[in-house]
């Protein structure tokens, strides 16, 4: 009998200790953001944005530790699936964190997904993945492509214009952003022009723009693009003299560089740096500590990303169960930097959108801040096509 105690209790504590090593076996994540190239100031405040709320935790999200793995995908779909591929199929992967761009996830969502992995994207949010082709293992604490454009179509409707410019890069995004202005435009649209994803020089669409004499210029030009854009606006005389709505044209990671010819400019967002909650101010105060510059959307809704997965774990009390832990994902249960923040049935949010003005602030930098709010408590328009309940 004494025999049979000692190995039962030798057994009993065996387990014990690998149910105590499981427990801190550390949360996997991948984060995919663009790293290289014109548009790598966007991924570098996914990448930071997202560091910043694990390292505010302790190095852990819902109490667990975490070990991250910075993918470059370099804004190429093939060099991204290919690290991506490599990523999940190497081991045992909680959460892949990305891209910035809709093409890329576009390229990724399939071999993530596959390999059971929750796929959460901070920035991207194609219509294609918000319908028919919704995922119970995919999340976007973003928005869909089409919202923040829409903000911008309802205020040129709003303000009577009646024939607008638009511009896009030739891309899915592109495309859900002009499709989104015009779903609340209702003037006529002079000219829908998508350029190269790699454009720089837009004197052709200058000219263009200049001749046509639009009552509105509406432009997605992320990144690079906008950054050259908006300086080549400026330098062809049209400041002041056409108005310039845009999305993702003038932001945090493109003001660094257009300085001046930005100020003014309206975009459309779900947050600015200068909204008036405590957490934005801790936020902002936190990232600019850090990294020395003003934190944009992208670092703001990577934040939120890793605060997704902090109460999402914790609440699931691990990733053991994965229909525990996508339950605690869909109550989205943090506080979120812009406020109100629930997921409709297709993993994207209902939330509130604004239209916000660049501006210069006392201390030489620049940032958007919120000049009126445009939709209230706003659902995309493809979650109705989503099986998801």
């Amino acid at each position: 009998m004494n025999l049979k105690f000692a190995l039962s209790l030798s057994a009993g504590m065996l387990a014990l200790g690998l149910s105590a090593a499981q427990a801190q076996e550390p949360l996997k994540i991948g984060v995919v953001s663009v790293l290289t190239g014109p548009a790598a100031a966007l991924g570098q405040q996914v990448r930071d944005g997202f560091q910043l709320a694990v390292d505010q935790n302790g190095g852990k999200l819902g109490g667990v530790p975490v070990q991250i793995t910075i993918i470059d995908d370099e804004l190429k779909p093939d060099v991204a699936v290919g690290k991506v591929r490599s990523f999940v199929e190497g081991g045992k992967v909680d959460f892949v964190v990305g891209p910035v761009f809709s093409n890329i996830l576009g390229a990724i969502a399939k071999p993530v997904l596959d390999s059971g992995a929750i796929l959460i994207s901070p920035n991207a949010g194609p219509s294609t993945m918000a319908g028919k082709a919704c995922h119970q293992n995919f999340f976007v604490t973003s928005y869909q492509n089409d919202q923040v454009h829409e903000v911008l179509g309802k205020y040129a409707q709003d303000q009577n214009y009646k024939k607008a410019y638009i511009i896009a890069p030739n891309y899915q995004a592109g495309k859900d952003s002009l499709a989104g202005f015009k779903r609340y435009f209702k003037g006529e649209v002079l000219d829908e022009v998508y350029v190269p994803l790699t454009s720089l020089d837009f004197s052709a669409e200058l000219a263009k723009i200049a001749s046509a004499k639009p009552d509105v210029v509406f432009a997605f030009l992320p990144g690079g693009l906008g950054v050259n854009f908006v300086k080549q606006w400026s330098q062809a005389g049209l400041t002041g003299k056409v108005p310039f709505l845009s999305a993702f044209t003038v932001d945090e990671s493109t003001l660094p560089a257009q300085q001046d010819a930005a100020v003014g400019m309206f975009g459309g967002m779900t947050w600015a740096p200068n909204m008036d909650n405590p957490q934005t101010k801790k936020f902002v105060a936190a990232y600019e500590a850090a990294y020395k510059i003003v934190p944009g959307s992208y670092a703001q809704q990577a934040f939120d990303a890793a605060q997704l997965i902090d109460s999402a774990v914790k609440a699931a009390g691990g990733t053991g169960d994965k229909d525990k832990l996508r339950a605690a994902l869909k109550k989205a249960d943090f506080t979120s930097l812009r406020g109100k923040f629930k997921f409709n049935t297709n993993g994207y949010p209902i939330q509130d959108f604004y239209l916000v003005k660049v501006a210069k602030r006392p201390d030489g930098k620049f940032q958007t801040e919120i000049a009126q709010k445009v939709f209230t408590d706003y659902a995309d328009p493809h979650a109705k096509d989503c099986a998801l309940k």
